[in-house]
């Protein structure tokens, strides 16, 4: 995808997906590429991104942070209960529809998830969850 910065005075004021039509206050528009560096999918996330304006094209780099496993922990855990959710909330939208068994079912099918989750210390203890 082509990526447009519009820089002035040294700093980038706008960053586009398309070329804006020339004209009046148009000006200082230059190509630009994305910099991502590698991540491990599940470990890493991209941080917010700077400008390298010295490159032709302009560069718009991001930097990288590790996830910790606390976090990694605490989304699986949202995710492994969305089942529950899921039918707890078809039950309360429609209360005719109320089944108690159902809901138990929901609850003991996600409680054995989340103990694997919890009982894991390392990465690549959750990783084997997947």
């Amino acid at each position: 995808m082509a990526l447009y910065v519009q820089v002035q005075n040294n700093e980038v004021k706008q960053c586009w997906d398309t070329l804006p039509p020339a004209g009046v206050g148009n000006d200082g528009w230059k190509n630009a590429v994305e910099v991502r560096p590698s991540i491990t999918a599940h470990r890493q996330g991209y941080t917010a991104h700077t400008f390298d304006l010295a490159t032709d094209p302009v560069q718009i780099v991001y930097g990288t942070y590790n996830i910790e496993v606390a976090d990694r922990k605490n989304g699986m855990k949202a995710n492994a209960s969305f089942g529950f959710q899921q039918e707890m909330q078809k039950q309360m939208n429609d209360p005719t529809a109320y089944d108690p068994a159902k809901l138990q079912a929901a609850k003991d099918a996600v409680a054995p998830k989340i103990a694997a989750i919890e009982a894991a210390t390392s990465h690549d203890d959750l990783d084997a969850l997947m």
